[in-house]
């Protein structure tokens, strides 16, 4: 009996944690996953400050109920594959653009590395996430798209402006050839 009511126990704290974790992933659009081997506590911190500059989080997880709770998800199947060894994820809750570029950035000097990722609903192997930090962020993006929807209204503004501008110069000519008349 005693056997029976500590595995209970053991079950319903396994599906809690599951039930903890997939909380945690249903507030985020965007996950990298890392391997953290060899980085000291400070440098966990310090990367853990640096993401949260770009409200992001740092978390190391259990593989198996990341997996779990990732099926629960309806995630692609494939995201399991990188969630075999010591396992880090970093969980984006805006844009994962400036998270990837600091991940990658301190996976330069220290011993973090990108295993791959699950960017918008897409699994990205490691040289994928690596080619996504290189393009431009969602805000510059918008930004650049904005421009390019605003330059059309320019140019008519532009065209507007010089007809009246050419209307106003013929008006002033004709009243100042009356007027010397």
């Amino acid at each position: 009996m005693s056997q029976i009511t500590h595995e209970t126990r053991v079950n319903d704290a396994k599906r809690e944690s599951v039930a903890s974790l997939k909380g945690q992933f249903d507030q985020v659009s965007d996950f990298v996953f890392t391997d953290y081997r060899g980085l000291t506590v400070e440098q966990i911190t310090e990367l853990r400050r640096r993401l949260r500059e770009h409200q992001a989080e740092y978390r190391v997880i259990k593989n198996n109920f990341a997996k779990i709770a990732f099926q629960q998800m309806k995630a692609p199947d494939s995201v399991g594959a990188y969630l075999v060894g010591p396992t880090a994820v970093a969980l984006a809750k805006g844009d994962s653009a400036p998270v990837v570029k600091s991940l990658l950035e301190l996976a330069k000097d220290w011993p973090v590395q990108v295993k791959g990722g699950l960017i918008g609903g897409n699994v990205f192997d490691a040289a994928q996430v690596e080619a996504y930090s290189k393009l431009p962020g969602r805000d510059v993006l918008i930004s650049m798209l904005m421009g390019t929807m605003n330059a059309p209204l320019q140019n008519l503004v532009y065209v507007v402006n010089g007809v009246t501008t050419k209307l106003v110069r013929t008006l002033q000519a004709l009243a100042d050839k009356k007027s010397a008349a």
